[in-house]
């Protein structure tokens, strides 16, 4: 029970993703400016943010419901963290594993953009809530692409456990290379999951001011900054689990191992972001259902006619 609690609590749970997220904005941050040739943040900036938020004051607009208003940050933090109890880290197993986690991961990365989409609904502000519309809008683009290229692998493997798939690519690593299409897919859905660019459409500070978090300040806001780090954080973990079988049994370098596919990861969300501009909402719809979907069904295909020749 005392081992479950530390890694519910330390590792791999809250602490860790807290402070892994907020590594992972510095180094995205860092990346991104170094690619525009500028200097980037010191290295303590976005613990200063986190801190600056902190002691703000929380401003809950007049006509928006307080406690519907106060409590979205708080289930979009809780829904991420959860998420990293069913995916592998330093092993082949996760903390918590069973037969269908692949699913209850998606749901619960799909909880945060929901909460988005409530808090800038509830928070009667015209910019919040366009792009609060904007958010469930790209929900319905990348989510279908996104779930298909991570079922590709599960097929292939013949399981839906994340510690399956580790377990059967650890096992057969050169299978692993039939699913580049679909980490191409998820590497591109991803990035609309976590509304970085050329899909930060909800927030386009330059059109909507923040968008869904126009309304938001204080720590509220902080708890919503904190839940798309800690999002960046389970889905690199989520995409090196599925797509990357690298693993070692030996715990200490196993944690070794998985914190150098993260930054690789994180290093490709980076370079996305620094080579591509913004879509507009139609271009963003249009290039989900016209070529990530596609994509997508093709790499399900191959996967279906892989599964029986192989087998």
């Amino acid at each position: 029970m005392l081992e479950s609690i530390f890694q519910i609590i330390v590792f791999p749970g809250f602490v860790f993703l807290s402070v892994a997220g907020v590594f992972a904005e510095y180094i995205d941050r860092k990346l991104y400016a170094r690619f525009q040739n500028r200097q980037g943040p010191p290295w303590f900036q976005p613990v200063a943010d986190f801190i600056k938020l902190l002691a703000k004051e929380d401003i809950i607009p007049e006509e928006a419901e307080p406690k519907l208003f106060s409590a979205l940050p708080v289930v979009a933090l809780t829904a991420a963290v959860t998420a990293i109890f069913y995916i592998p880290t330093w092993g082949l197993n996760a903390l918590f594993s069973f037969e269908g986690d692949l699913v209850v991961v998606i749901y619960l990365l799909t909880i945060p953009t929901l909460a988005f989409f409530l808090g800038g609904w509830t928070s009667t502000s015209l910019y919040a809530m366009i792009g609060s519309v904007r958010t469930l809008t790209q929900l319905f683009a990348y989510e279908v692409p996104l779930f298909m290229a991570v079922l590709a692998p599960a097929i292939l493997a013949d399981s839906w456990s994340l510690s399956g798939i580790a377990a059967y690519y650890s096992q057969n690593p050169l299978r692993a290379l039939f699913n580049l299409p679909a980490f191409f897919v998820a590497l591109v859905a991803i990035q609309g999951k976590l509304e970085r660019v050329p899909f930060d459409i909800p927030e386009a500070e330059t059109e909507i001011v923040a968008g869904t978090f126009t309304e938001y300040s204080g720590r509220l806001l902080a708890y919503f900054r904190m839940a798309i780090d800690i999002e960046m954080v389970v889905c690199a973990a989520l995409l090196s689990a599925v797509f990357v079988p690298l693993w070692v049994n030996a715990p200490a370098l196993g944690v070794i191992v998985f914190l150098v596919k993260l930054l690789v990861m994180i290093f490709l969300f980076a370079l996305f972001r620094s080579i591509f501009a913004r879509l507009r909402i139609d271009q963003m719809v249009n290039f989900c259902w016209k070529y990530l979907a596609p994509a997508a069904l093709f790499q399900l295909a191959l996967n279906f006619i892989l599964k029986g020749l192989l087998n």
